[in-house]
């Protein structure tokens, strides 16, 4: 993945250019919609996916799991 640290300049419009060795690992595309979310003294980037791109993510979880006695129905 991305090993060394970006540095980017804030446009006087507030923009910023995500560096090449950042969005290309990332798949971040043109026009392609991001989350930002503000996290303490710093902001994250978080790339909005397609709903389709999830299917199979949680492929062999484990379903199961032991339910507290007091729980039961």
């Amino acid at each position: 993945m991305v090993c060394a640290v970006q540095q980017v300049t804030v446009s006087p419009k507030f923009q910023v250019v995500i560096p090449k060795a950042v969005r290309e690992p990332l798949g971040i595309r043109p026009g392609q919609r991001m989350q930002v979310v503000p996290y303490g003294d710093r902001i994250e980037l978080v790339p909005v996916r397609d709903i389709g791109a999830m299917r199979g993510f949680l492929s062999g979880m484990d379903p199961g799991f032991e339910r507290e006695p007091d729980r039961d129905l």
